[in-house]
């Protein structure tokens, strides 16, 4: 049930923030932000110092709102996904796929998004389990890859990391994509402190898939 829960509130709201930062202050002050501007996916990946703690302290603080979805990145190996999930991860997030991950995160029943890039990783994935791949990085291939695989993988839910932006991210999830992950475009600001800014580039995120969703259903 949890599991069915995380998944769809991440594909209901379309965007998970990767958050990348210098220290386990900033990488929560952007995950704040992030969700004060309605982004509540949050990926804290584990290039972050102290990472576990981050995600504890993050889980802790929003466990009263059912719509914030804290989860884990940047996990190479089932023994960091082990720790992420005992710190509060609800869901596992992999640069590439890894066969112990995928097993620990289906015993755990937590939503494990390995990266991909090709059909055959692709595949791969699915049959370990994988209930999102991530394709990365998305500016390698570019929206229209996401139609190619669906043709002969309907049933594949993709989420683009790394590529996407304001300017593309219509287009990402017009050709198919679940949500998009979203990182150094969103979180930049945080390299002058300007927290404020990340909430303001938020919201234009969240406005942009609600347009394209729109979009879409009139098409």
């Amino acid at each position: 049930m949890e599991k069915a829960l995380v998944l769809t509130k991440l594909s209901e709201q379309g965007i998970v923030a990767v958050v990348r930062a210098d220290s386990p202050e900033e990488a929560i002050h952007i995950s704040d932000a992030c969700i004060e501007g309605g982004i509540t996916g949050i990926e804290v990946t584990f290039t972050v110092r102290d990472a576990d703690q981050v995600i504890k302290e993050l889980s802790s603080q929003y466990k009263e709102n059912e719509n914030v979805m804290i989860g884990a990145g940047t996990v190479l190996d089932s023994t960091t996904a082990r720790l992420a999930m005992l710190a509060g991860a609800r869901f596992i997030v992999s640069p590439a796929f890894d066969a112990e991950t995928a097993r620990i995160c289906n015993l755990y029943q937590v939503p494990y998004l390995p990266g991909c890039m090709t059909i055959a990783e692709i595949k791969h994935a699915m049959e370990a389990g994988a209930d999102i791949v991530k394709l990365f990085p998305g500016s390698v291939y570019g929206p229209s890859f996401i139609k190619a695989v669906r043709a002969p993988l309907p049933q594949v839910n993709v989420m683009p990391t790394g590529g996407v932006d304001l300017d593309n991210i219509g287009l990402w999830l017009q050709n198919g994509a679940v949500a998009v992950g979203v990182g150094g475009n969103l979180v930049a600001p945080a390299a002058t402190g300007d927290f404020a800014k990340i909430t303001s580039i938020a919201r234009q995120y969240v406005q942009k898939v609600r347009e394209a969703r729109t979009e879409r259903v009139n098409i």
